[in-house]
């Protein structure tokens, strides 16, 4: 089950991480000046590919690695629309790691490992994969490729 987690779309709505039960949903920290940005375009395409049976993407601009978001909410969505055409859910900055962690984060952290069984995330699109009954079924680093996260959607959708 989803926990109540208020989200900020990108253009300053609100939204709830429950306004996402029943779907299943590719979590990922963005940057778009960073060597792994070209994965926005795939993110896309998996997007695409499965949104009528139910797959959301939430990309998650991330100032913290290498400052390679600098960039203000309305510079990351017109970036991310003019290079890539993204029209999965976007949102507001927010951090990932350390004191000011995105309770998102907090949550999906705790769900999901990383290596070694730590839970920082350490680097930009970082991804995280939910079914749609709200579990937690896997964390993917910014090495893994989005053929790796449509593999297991197949078997989860």
């Amino acid at each position: 089950m989803l926990p109540d987690i208020e989200l900020k779309t990108i253009d300053s709505k609100t939204k709830n991480l429950n306004d996402y039960k029943d779907k299943t949903i590719v979590v990922v920290n963005v940057a778009s000046k960073c060597g792994f940005t070209p994965q926005y375009k795939d993110l896309q395409l998996l997007f695409e590919e499965f949104k009528d049976k139910g797959l959301v993407v939430l990309g998650f601009p991330c100032n913290q690695f290498g400052a390679q978001e600098p960039g203000t909410s309305y510079e990351i969505a017109k970036f991310c629309e003019a290079q890539f055409g993204i029209t999965f859910d976007m949102f507001e900055k927010i951090d990932v790691n350390g004191p000011n962690t995105h309770p998102l984060y907090v949550f999906l952290k705790s769900k999901a490992a990383g290596i070694l069984g730590t839970e920082s995330i350490k680097w930009n699109f970082t991804k995280f994969l939910i079914d749609k009954s709200g579990e937690t079924i896997e964390r993917f680093g910014p090495n893994d490729s989005v053929d790796k996260i449509r593999t297991q959607v197949l078997k989860i959708i």
